[in-house]
């Protein structure tokens, strides 16, 4: 299977194999200008054809794209694993989908004991719900004085 992790190690290597394969034409390219310069026997760089020419900036160019590729492979990497999916309320069961829309109606946050009164189940049915919703990323909690405030995210 192929995940986010596999991508960043493949823009790695490739961005590995860039810096290498730059690296190797760039020398090349200092050797050639270097007896270019020499054979023509010019006085300044002004006047060598090898120091007129843009290849040594298309090289910096291809140096920093190829940073850039090696920089996102470590991001792919290292990157937080744990990103919550929120669910779709169309997927929740009834009871679920019930608490969702009580806490649409009312701004998006009600008591937990309120919760219990508007639909007349029992706390442990309820804490169960609720449960699951926190799990799908539907639903917080926060603990207010002997009770819940159960908000939507």
């Amino acid at each position: 299977m192929f995940t986010v992790k596999n991508a960043g190690y493949l823009n790695i290597a490739l961005s590995i194999l860039l810096i290498v394969m730059l690296s190797l034409i760039k020398a090349d390219i200092d050797t050639r200008d270097t007896f270019l310069c020499q054979s023509i026997g010019s006085e300044g760089m002004a006047q060598c054809p090898a120091h007129t020419s843009n290849t040594s900036w298309f090289i910096l160019i291809s140096f920093t794209i190829a940073i850039l590729i090696l920089g996102s492979g470590l991001y792919l990497i290292f990157m937080p694993k744990n990103i919550p999916k929120k669910a779709k309320p169309s997927r929740l069961d009834h009871e679920e989908k019930r608490i969702y829309d009580l806490l649409k109606a009312s701004q998006g946050s009600l008591y937990q004991s309120d919760l219990i009164k508007e639909t007349g189940w029992t706390k442990v049915k309820m804490t169960r719900i609720l449960d699951r919703l926190e799990q799908k990323g539907i639903i917080d909690r926060k603990r207010r004085g002997m009770t819940n405030i159960v908000v939507l995210r």
